[in-house]
């Protein structure tokens, strides 16, 4: 039984690649089995293969699969200590180039987007910044254009944003109405929103910052490795990679083309 599962769960995989140009085929065996089987409730489907059918013959069953596969679960200023390592390790030294360009890959719903724009506005930065922000979930990219969250959500956002060295009142860069809160669209004005999959795509674009955090997580040892290749190619001379918590180069082939600026906060500087 075990055998035929692996296989329908292979034969959904590349079906969805030749269908809708999705590459899941690299992605870590265990994370796509179990949001698969989380699916097969979702839609009341017995088996893989009645899930593949389904998606490949209806293009909103696949939206709806697709928001399954690519968790967008995000928060600002995650991880506030890494943040700050940011404001006190890389923002002196972004501020010696005349103009920056960041690309966050990635971006999920955009809360990262926000906060790294808050960041650099705080700094100084932002109005001499380009930011992009990519990733392959077309409903996320939306969501994080409008930059609508749930104030439920924005109390922990303001707890994370002042341990993270925050310089102002939270709530001026957003206004409340509703249970949202609205952030400032000013923040966005140097952001573009684009689609991009690290899995088939290349290199975006000449950047002093790559953000990637808890994206390399869910692909294999080889998908991770083509990211890392493409961060490498687009980061400019002694450029900057951060990665999520949980991430490392360590084992990575490209582990010796960068060397740790602030280790405990996976912040990495290209050699």
């Amino acid at each position: 039984m075990e055998r035929n599962t692996e296989i329908e769960l292979r034969l959904l995989i590349e079906a969805i690649y030749l269908k809708y140009s999705y590459d899941f085929r690299d992605y870590s065996g265990a994370s796509i089995k179990r949001r698969v089987n989380h699916a097969l409730s979702q839609f009341e489907c017995a088996t893989i293969s009645a899930l593949q059918e389904k998606v490949l013959h209806d293009p909103t069953a696949f939206m709806q699969l697709l928001q399954l596969l690519t968790i967008p679960v995000s928060e600002m200023f995650r991880d506030p200590s890494h943040f700050l390592a940011i404001r006190q390790e890389v923002v002196p030294l972004l501020k010696t180039y005349p103009s920056i360009k960041v690309w966050i890959a990635g971006c999920s719903t955009g809360e990262e987007v926000y906060s790294m724009a808050i960041l650099l506005r705080e700094e100084g930065l932002l109005d001499r910044t380009i930011i992009y922000a990519t990733d392959i979930n077309p409903r996320s990219l939306d969501k994080a254009k409008q930059g609508i969250f749930s104030m439920e959500n924005v109390r922990a956002y303001t707890a994370n944003y002042q341990k993270a060295g925050g310089q102002r009142s939270f709530a001026d860069y957003y206004t409340a109405a509703y249970g949202y809160a609205i952030f400032d669209k000013s923040l966005c004005e140097n952001v573009t929103f684009a689609d991009h999959s690290l899995a088939t795509d290349s290199v975006f674009s000449e950047t002093q910052l790559i953000s990637c955090r808890n994206v390399l997580i869910y692909f294999n040892k080889k998908l991770q490795d083509r990211a890392f290749g493409l961060f490498h190619e687009s980061l400019c001379h002694r450029g900057f990679l951060v990665l999520g918590s949980k991430e490392t180069l360590d084992f990575s082939s490209y582990g010796n083309q960068f060397e740790p600026l602030v280790k405990q906060e996976r912040i990495y500087r290209k050699s």
